[in-house]
């Protein structure tokens, strides 16, 4: 048999959302009933309203609003609800204060489309319109679906799914809150199937059957969530992760409600409620019917045939007359037996098998009279046992005060039923959390008042809370506040020191030399070091304190209600002490030490974001002071670390603006005087500052990440320089070139471009020379070796930097290919005949010929440092002495007058 080919249009891109028609399409059931579904995306919230109307769609979800549709005119049915409870809610950032839904006022928020007020503008109006706050009061901008508007600022609020946006936020780290319309008793349903009056006078058995196997989908996908995320992914869309769609399938289960309420209920009731709240905001005239709104499953003919039988019945009853009225009357009262029979055994096998644990207390003396299985099986007792105790017995001393309470109000009948969540100790002490539902009983006159007890176990869903609200707000390594319960405690503290005009500390700690250790021992014993360090941090302070850990080697502390300055400085100086402390990884034993920032509010700063930044900036200073020490914010820091900004934008035009330029500086052969050698030096000339230092922009250009341009531009120009003089002046002269570390090390390095140019301008590698620091040389690692060796094959040879004033070690120079040493100007400068620094430079001297390396001495200033350096062997020398940096065309000059030789 040919399958009927029908379309569903959904409102919105494929997800969880419509899982149960997923199901039913890719399990059969849409198939079995003869139907070929064919299940379309929606771009915008009204398209199924428009296309099952206008017929290009036989099916359609939509909101609420259907019932606005119907009251309008629209011939639209609704064939079932899905979400019992509406999903659409209001999101705002989090201010750390109390929840306070006023304070959308004035603000831009994002709630349905501007152009149609339908969809969940209409419900989320009515709750702000409850709360009294007037749509008019809000600056409503159009709704973009994209939480990272909230996040980023652009609004202030917007309506979200709470199955959806709120999962975004959690891993963005973004503080938030959500208002419900249902905690003022706005309770609308959720997405609803529906069609139209021309689909179901058409077609009453395809409208059934559609309808039936729909529901039967929606039955499997919510008792297989993991593998409905797993079909969305495989055969629909991928636009989200399957983390997500287990999110949206958990949340969506106290909106659907598929144990508790057949998937597809709708109550009448319900509608009126909803009709009465778009009353209230004037979209219909009170007490409007909606009759025909709502399906009715089945055949209405057998109802109207059993309406006939009934009235035949009462006809003819009325015909017999009163021969046999008491006869009538005897069975009537038998049937009424049976029916109270019937009823009391449909009541007691639906009390004994619910899925809810249902009990009978006396609201007197809190006596069980009944008790259903379930209920036993959640408090962890036998019925025995729960008779001989009274209600509440087990329950946790912190709720039972709250549930008598209210109790009490509803023995005094100013409440008929109510609800709460509490906890209860079961006998092997473990803590179950319940959600409890209250409701009052009549009883016999003269008797004890009874209420009816059910109770659901959501202990698991609590922990699950837990863990999510857990990972949320702690860091998983070191168990410590992360940075959102850092903010979150600071603006709270914050506050509190305006209340009481304490003082609050916050010192940013970083721990110095922590990335050597990850380097030389690995990532997982630095995770063992960052454990211990938190230890030993939360030691030095109260617990009334905050310790927080942002992020790699960075901590926070926060001090508060500060009664005497000199109590951070010693807890600064705690911290500083315990952490110079060995920390045993393993087999080894690693050392460290911390540069702490401190900074206090409100004296330096009355904003969070200022209290941080100060806080940054005293620690950099405590860097820069040498490490393993405290510095407190001045404003002098901030000026500071403005200029540093400032120059660094002005750093990123300056390659552009062509505001660099080379200086060179030449470097004499010792023994006849000649100049075959120069180191070239760059400047910057700034517009307005005029020549900046290298060693106040180098650094910046090396955290900036420009370092890797600008030495791209010092190699092309020293190459271009470096071709003239050798093919004009001396045809082996080298040019000199210092190499940044970060651009020695950067991932992906290569020399490849270089040796290109080199051989473009028909360069051999030798006029070439790469000055390296020997902290370089620290690094073991092979991408290291590399990169030398790719020197060494291309004829470039390599210079020690400053030797002897780092890590020097003759290993190094052994295992790596060193063609020159340079001796640091701090030796050259005290050189004199039986000196200590004329001693190691010769012994320096000594060490490096014997290696087959050459020796340059920098800092040579005097005639009798050269001799000096002369006398003990030296190769090279450069300094003041013989030439200062000079720009490349008066080197030039310089070098065509005195190449050879200079005296």
């Amino acid at each position: 048999m040919a399958l009927e080919k029908v379309t569903l249009q959904l409102k919105h891109a494929h997800q969880f959302q419509f899982a149960g028609y997923y199901a039913a399409q890719e399990l059969g059931y849409y198939r079995d009933a003869g139907l070929d579904v064919r299940i379309v995306e929606g771009a915008d919230g009204n398209a199924p309203e428009r296309d099952v109307i206008s017929g290009k769609a036989e099916y359609g979800t939509g909101s609420s609003s259907l019932l606005l549709a119907r009251l309008a005119g629209k011939p639209v049915v609704v064939l079932g609800v899905i979400f019992q409870h509406s999903p659409y809610a209001l999101a705002m950032r989090q201010t750390g204060a109390d929840p306070d839904l006023r304070r959308i006022i004035g603000k831009r928020v994002m709630i349905g489309s501007l152009t149609d007020d339908l969809g969940n503008a209409d419900e989320l109006l009515a709750y702000l319109t409850k709360e009294g706050i007037p749509p008019a009061s809000l600056l409503r901008v159009e709704h973009s679906f994209n939480p990272e508007d909230l996040v980023n600022g652009k609004v202030d609020a917007m309506a979200i799914y709470t199955t959806n946006e709120p999962d975004t936020f959690d891993r963005l780290g973004f503080p938030y809150d959500i208002y419900s319309p249902r905690a003022v008793g706005i309770d609308f349903y959720g997405d609803n199937l529906f069609t139209s009056e021309q689909e179901i006078a058409n077609h009453p058995a395809r409208v059934a059957a559609f309808r039936a196997a729909s529901m039967r989908g929606w039955q499997w996908a919510m008792s297989h969530q993991e593998e409905t995320a797993d079909l969305i992914l495989n055969k629909y869309s991928r636009r989200a992760d399957r983390q997500h769609l287990l999110y949206e399938a958990r949340q969506m289960v106290p909106l659907v409600q598929p144990v508790l309420v057949e998937i597809g209920y709708m109550n009448p009731e319900r509608w009126q409620h909803i009709a009465d709240v778009y009353a209230g905001l004037g979209l219909l005239p009170k007490h409007a019917a909606f009759d025909g709104f709502m399906y009715q499953v089945g055949d209405p003919r057998a109802n109207l045939a059993w309406l006939y039988r009934v009235v035949g019945v009462a006809v003819l009853a009325l015909v017999c007359g009163a021969a046999i009225h008491f006869s009538l009357l005897a069975r009537e009262r038998k049937r009424a037996l049976e029916a109270i029979r019937q009823g009391e055994q449909r009541f007691r096998t639906m009390f004994e098998s619910s899925p809810l644990g249902i009990a009978l207390i006396d609201s007197i003396t809190y006596e069980y009279r009944d008790i259903n299985l379930r209920y036993q099986e959640i408090v962890g007792r036998t019925q025995e046992e729960l008779r001989a105790l009274h209600w509440l017995d087990v329950g946790h001393p912190d709720d039972v005060a709250h549930i008598k309470a209210q109790m009490a109000l509803l023995t005094a009948r100013q409440l008929s039923n109510f609800k709460a969540t509490s906890r209860l100790f079961r006998p092997d002490g473990a803590v179950a959390w319940i959600d409890v539902s209250v409701t009052a009983i009549d009883a016999a006159p003269g008797s004890h008042p009874l209420h009816l007890c059910m109770i659901e176990d959501v202990t698991a869903q609590k922990q699950s809370e837990q863990l999510i609200w857990q990972q949320a707000n702690f860091d998983t390594l070191t168990q410590l506040p992360n940075r959102r319960m850092f903010l979150d405690r600071l603006a709270h503290d914050m506050l509190k020191s305006q209340r009481d005009g304490s003082r609050v500390a916050l010192l940013f700690i970083d721990l110095d030399h922590f990335k050597e250790v990850n380097d030389t021992l690995g990532h997982q014993q630095g995770d063992v070091l960052l454990v211990d360090a938190a230890r030993r941090i939360s030691a030095c302070v109260r617990k009334s304190d905050t310790v927080a850990r942002l992020g790699g080697d960075e901590f926070t502390v926060i001090l508060t209600e500060l009664e005497e300055p000199e109590r951070v400085e010693r807890v600064a100086q705690a911290i500083i002490d315990r952490l110079l402390q060995p920390f045993a990884l393993g087999q080894e034993q690693a050392f460290v030490s911390a540069s702490i920032g401190i900074t206090l509010y409100p004296d330096d700063a009355i904003d969070v974001d200022d209290l941080l930044k100060h806080a940054d900036q005293a620690m950099y200073a405590a860097k820069g002071a040498g490490r393993n020490r405290f510095s407190y914010f001045t404003p002098t820091l901030q000026v500071a670390a403005l200029n540093r900004m400032r120059l660094t934008n002005d750093l990123r035009g300056a390659l552009k603006g062509e505001q660099f330029e080379l200086y060179f500086q030449p470097i004499v052969h010792l023994a006849s005087g000649a100049i075959h050698k120069a180191e070239a030096l760059i400047r910057w000339n700034h517009p307005q500052r005029g020549v900046v230092s290298p060693l106040e922009f180098i650094p910046l250009a090396e955290a900036s990440g420009l370092i890797v341009d600008i030495g791209a531009w010092v190699f092309r120009e020293s190459a271009r320089w470096v071709q003239l003089w050798r093919h004009e002046v001396y045809a082996d002269f080298q040019v000199s070139l210092n190499q940044s570390p970060l651009e020695f090390q950067r991932e992906g390095a290569s020399y490849a471009e270089w040796l290109a140019h080199l051989r473009a301008l028909a360069l051999p590698g030798q006029s070439l020379v790469v000055e390296i620091t020997e902290g370089l040389l620290l690094d073991a690692s092979s991408a290291v070796s590399d990169r030398l060796l790719q020197l060494r094959d291309a004829g470039i040879q390599v210079a020690l930097d400053d030797f002897g004033t780092g890590y020097s070690s003759l290993s190094y120079l052994k295992k790596f290919d060193i063609d020159y040493l340079k001796i640091d100007r701090s030796f050259t400068r005290n050189l004199a005949p039986d000196s200590s620094d004329m001693a190691l430079s010769e012994a320096i001297i000594v060490m490096a010929h014997k290696l087959d390396l050459k020796v340059i001495a920098e800092g040579v200033e005097t005639p009798e440092q050269r001799a000096l350096l002369a006398a003990a062997g030296c190769d090279y020398g450069q300094g003041y002495l013989f030439a200062k940096p000079m720009p490349v065309a008066q080197f030039d000059r310089f070098l065509r007058d005195n190449g050879y030789p200079v005296c």
